[in-house]
């Protein structure tokens, strides 16, 4: 799934910060994140942990002491982290929610997004939308705008 994160992630952080100049590449990647990192093993593992979000955010915040500009771009990749987990039911299963605290291996559940099967095509229709209204409300099929959220990862600021 892909979709389904994109769209979720994009729009809470858009209601929530309703900030022009988040980098949303990086909330996009962030949102993916622990799927791509889990996939190849198989399932959802300790990147679908709280506690694998909280460790990026710190270095997140450690590597940028001094440099606001590089902390707003990079805090959004945990912020996309931790809406990902959101997304994705992750708290459903607490071994891996709450691994390692919870005492166990994480790494024998399947990923959550797989597990739902054929659901996962109404989530990526919903997320589908959500993009859609995205595009037409933040005018990217103006060239111009679309060029300053590729180069940037902002939107233009005269639409907020």
């Amino acid at each position: 799934m892909l979709l389904w994160f994109w769209g979720t992630a994009f729009l809470t952080v858009w209601v929530v910060f309703h900030d022009p100049s988040i980098d949303y590449r990086v909330l996009l990647v962030g949102a993916i994140l622990p799927d791509v990192i889990d996939a190849p093993f198989g399932g959802a593992g300790a990147a679908h942990s709280v506690t694998f979000s909280v460790a990026v955010l710190v270095v997140v915040m450690l590597a940028t002491i001094g440099h606001r500009a590089r902390r707003r771009r990079w805090l959004a990749l945990p912020i996309g982290m931790f809406l990902h987990l959101v997304f994705d039911g992750a708290w459903g299963d607490a071994n891996v929610f709450w691994w390692p605290f919870s005492g166990s291996s994480p790494g024998d559940q399947p990923l959550p997004s797989i597990e739902r099967g054929r659901l996962s095509v109404g989530f990526e229709l919903v997320g589908l939308a959500i993009l859609v209204w995205a595009y037409r409300r933040f005018g990217l099929a103006d060239p111009r705008r679309r060029r300053l959220l590729w180069r940037t990862g902002h939107l233009d600021p005269a639409l907020v």
